[in-house]
């Protein structure tokens, strides 16, 4: 993922030998110079960083809905969804049909 930027700023990194020769092995394998592995590792981690955040967000708010809704998925037919979606993607099957909360408890 490549980072666009107005303005660069500069900073250094003191990394311990072997993972700086790791990481330059890492690099030289996917075709870019370290600096450009670094960059682009940092900014995934930013990226996954902000999307684990999100998660959260979403959870919690889903949870306050169900609490508040009382209803719900089971387990057993969330997993089955997703069985069947991973099916679809592969081309195996259609599309599932999108889950409908139902009362929970």
């Amino acid at each position: 993922m490549p980072v666009t930027s107005v303005a660069n700023k500069p900073t250094s990194l003191k990394l311990p030998a072997t993972l700086k020769m790791q990481l330059e092995d890492v690099a030289k394998k996917a075709g870019l110079s370290l600096h450009a592995l670094m960059v682009q590792t940092l900014a995934d981690s930013v990226r996954r960083t902000h999307l684990r955040e999100a998660f959260v967000t979403d959870s919690m708010a889903a949870l306050r809905d169900m609490k508040a809704t009382g209803s719900g998925y089971e387990l057993g037919e969330v997993r089955a969804y997703f069985s069947e979606l991973a099916n679809h993607r592969k081309g195996h099957q259609g599309k599932p049909e999108n889950l409908v909360p139902t009362r929970l408890g």
